[in-house]
């Protein structure tokens, strides 16, 4: 799995093209599969109300890489300035758009193949210095990752879809000799390093890099798998209302809840749909697709609670024998298959166990991959925070309406996921790959 890092610093402008051409192309492979699973009919069918159709994610992923490499970076002529509009995210509902003049499959593809052409000699010709904007090709990152969003956002779409299965991929590996032995681990009180200032294709909330005190805690070693979550079903944690606060009981009581999204009981199993495939759920999955309410009622049951951001960073890449928190809970080095499930290569999470090569030095497993995580925390600026290079990517979201997840999912490419990137959803958001892992403070005497 390729990215690029902080050694992006080093390259010269030759090798960075190179290397920004080799991730734009394995993006819309990507982009591509997505959309080329179904039909022209499927393509422009709204599958939920909460998503797009597949159509209007394709075409606004070539809006958006046109308004930025075409036209700012590029300073070419405008392509097609009268989709502007139809293509702008804040101007129109997720639920509206299937009533909007959108660009028709054939189209939409055309468009996107012609912005790519001209991002090619904009590449090509563009000085990578000089702006803060083009500065180690910040903005052709910047449409990496956006375009890798929209294909995970895609892939949850198909999720939602009705019908027989499109996408196939292996299994995951199953869990390591050992590796299914779980428990807490202790990550020691005192200041690390939050955020970053050196990732060169960080996006805004992610800076700048700063100091943060967390007292001592206790955090899971491992996701909470489907066979947790059996058990707080089974205690009837979704009928009693002393585990959940008063807005999840609320949502609760509305939505009708009593189990995570996709479930359904079928005697004394539970199944689950993913992709098109009738299934058990396999016990010893993270549990996946649960709400933040879902994730905090379970902690309060299990007498835990969500970790806080800073919590789950700190668990993440604070490495004790070096005092310095690394890039991904491994090290310094992009992910790579023996690391953690991500871009896609399953449609699933991995059994909880496995992919020792991507413990945390705190000695957690799967911190990156396989399912995204709740944090208690609402999505907050850093101190010293600085739009850019828009205020509609991060800005615009902060409060606490929002809730923030970390570490990625199996359907996060890895352009898109390292220790300090966050994500952010409403507290009821269901239809992501969202799972969660408990944290609580220790007693005194589990300090000794």
């Amino acid at each position: 799995m390729s990215t690029i890092g902080p050694e992006a610093v080093d390259l010269s402008p030759e090798e960075l093209r190179d290397r920004v051409a080799v991730e734009l192309e394995r993006t819309r492979r990507r982009s591509a599969e997505l959309t080329d699973a179904v039909d022209d009919e499927e393509l422009v069918k709204q599958h939920s109300s909460l998503m797009s159709p597949l159509v209007w994610d394709l075409a606004h992923i070539g809006s958006q890489e046109e308004q930025w490499l075409v036209r700012d970076v590029g300073g070419r002529r405008a392509l097609r300035p009268d989709i502007d509009d139809l293509y702008d995210a804040f101007q129109h509902s997720r639920a509206d758009r299937p009533e909007l003049p959108l660009l028709g499959p054939d189209e939409s593809r055309q468009y996107v193949a012609t912005v790519r052409d001209k991002v090619y000699d904009v590449l090509g010709r563009a000085p990578l210095e000089g702006r803060r904007l083009v500065e180690h090709a910040f903005a052709f990152g910047m449409i990496v990752q956006h375009e890798q969003q929209h294909d995970e956002t895609m892939l949850a779409t198909h999720q939602l879809r009705r019908g027989s299965p499109v996408l196939h991929a292996p299994d995951p590996p199953g869990a390591e000799a050992g590796g299914e032995r779980r428990g807490e681990v202790l990550v020691p009180g005192g200041p690390f390093t939050m955020g970053t200032s050196a990732e060169p294709w960080a996006l805004d909330n992610e800076r700048p890099a700063h100091r943060v005190h967390v007292d001592d805690f206790l955090i899971d070693s491992h996701p909470v798998t489907n066979a947790d979550f059996f058990r707080f079903i089974d205690a009837g944690g979704y009928r009693q209302p002393c585990w959940w606060s008063e807005q999840g009981w609320q949502y609760l009581a509305h939505a009708e809840l009593s189990a995570p999204l996709f479930w359904q009981r079928s005697g004394d199993v539970w199944l689950r749909r993913r992709f098109g495939r009738l299934e058990p759920v396999p016990p010893d999955e993270p549990v996946v697709h649960v709400s933040f309410h879902e994730a905090q009622a379970y902690a309060n049951w299990a007498g835990k609670r969500l970790p806080s951001e800073a919590e789950w960073e700190k668990a993440a890449r604070f490495d004790p024998s070096t005092g310095r928190s690394q890039r991904y809970p491994w090290g310094e080095d992009p992910p790579e298959e023996r690391h953690a499930n991500l871009g896609q290569r399953h449609l699933r999470p991995a059994p909880v166990g496995t992919y020792s090569a991507g413990r945390a030095p705190s000695g957690a497993w799967q911190l990156i991959g396989d399912v995204w995580e709740w944090t208690a925390s609402d999505f907050a600026p850093y101190p010293g925070f600085e739009a850019f290079p828009y205020r509609e990517y991060s800005e615009v979201f902060f409060g606490p309406s929002y809730k923030v997840l970390r570490g990625g999912s199996f359907g996060t490419d890895p352009a898109a996921c390292r220790a300090t990137f966050r994500n952010w959803d409403f507290p009821v958001r269901r239809q992501i790959f969202a799972g969660f892992r408990c944290a609580r403070t220790p007693a005194a005497a589990e300090l000794d």
